[in-house]
Parts: structure tokens; sequence; C-alpha cells
């Protein structure tokens, strides 16, 4: 069986409940205060972060990784494209996405200045560019979605100047699995 160390908060936890969701792969949560984290879950992963995927003695920190693994752990259906230059380009949106928008998203939930500013270049960025993705449901969608439902719902982000983001957003809450972390983000305390 497969245990997920989770907190609903987190955005890149989302990530990998996306992924079991839309593999149809049943999992136990084990969910971290991320306020108190407790001391063994430096045992699991030394940067004390989640997600955390644990299967039998196997055990796998870091979201991409994490995506990745279980994505070729479960075939069906692929989350990656099989040409070997469209999943470049995946890990590529992912790898900038995570360096560009998550620490401007981590910037703007701490209030920091001119984070919003930072957020909207980088969201600018990936409207731009929305067009060059490979055109399928897959990790590079699982890797931005969170953010954005967090950022409209949460926080209140008007992601209005942001078109094509805002309509691939709305399409993808359709899908079961974003729709159920559409529900997870809606209980969270504001």
């Amino acid at each position: 069986m497969i245990t997920l160390y989770d907190a609903d908060r987190c955005p890149y936890c989302a990530r990998v409940r996306i992924v079991l969701a839309e593999k149809g792969v049943e999992y136990e949560t084990v969910v971290i205060d991320l306020a108190d984290r407790p001391d063994w879950l430096y045992e699991k992963n030394p940067l004390g972060k989640v997600p955390v995927l644990e299967e039998d003695a196997f055990v796998l920190p870091e979201s991409e990784v994490i995506m990745e693994y279980l994505d070729e752990r479960y075939p069906e259906p692929p989350l990656l494209p099989p040409d070997p230059a469209d999943r470049a380009l995946v890990r590529l949106v992912i790898h900038r996405f995570d360096v560009n928008v998550g620490d401007s998203y981590y910037a703007f939930r701490r209030g920091d200045d001119h984070a919003h500013e930072r957020l909207a270049h980088c969201l600018s960025f990936f409207e731009r560019n929305l067009g060059r993705w490979p055109d399928r449901f897959g990790l590079a969608e699982i890797a931005y979605v969170p953010w954005l439902i967090r950022l409209r719902d949460l926080f209140g982000f008007d992601l209005s100047p942001y078109p094509a983001l805002l309509a691939r957003l709305d399409g993808l809450c359709e899908r079961p699995s974003v729709a159920a972390e559409v529900d997870v983000v809606a209980a969270l305390p504001r």
C-alpha cells in the first residue's frame, strides 16, 4: 500500500494527489502539520518537506520526482507524452514553473514587497507561452493547476488578465481529479 505524507494547504502535495487520482491508485494519507513538523518526517525527507511517498521500504520525496515515478509505475493513463522531445518540454515547463511561479507564489503568500508584480510577471510569461506546450492533459497541467486554484480561490488573486490560463484552469476544473482539489482548497481556513 502507498502512503502519502501530505498537507492540504501544500500545492506540491496537491500535484501528487491529482496524479494518484488520475491513475486510480488507492493510498493512505498521513497528514503533516506544516507549522509543527514531526521529527520523524526528517528521516523520510532530510529537508522535512512534503509530499513524501512511501511504498513498503521505498521512500521518495519531491513532487516532480514522485509524479514521474507514479507515471512510470502506473502507466495508464500516461501523463507524459510518448515523444522524448515532448517529454523534455513538459519537464522544462515544470522546472520553469517551480523556479519562477512557485517562488513568486510563496513571496506573495508571505506579503513580500513587489511579490504581486513578480507573480503577475511570471503568470504573463506562462500566458504568452501556453500555446507552445503539448496539447494534452498531463504532468505540465498537474504541475501548475494547484497554484492557480489557490491563487484564485484562497487568496482572491485576479486571474482575468490571463485569459488563456483562466480558460485552461476552467477546463481543468471539470476533471474529477482537479475538481477534488478545488474542494480541498474550499475547505481550507482563510
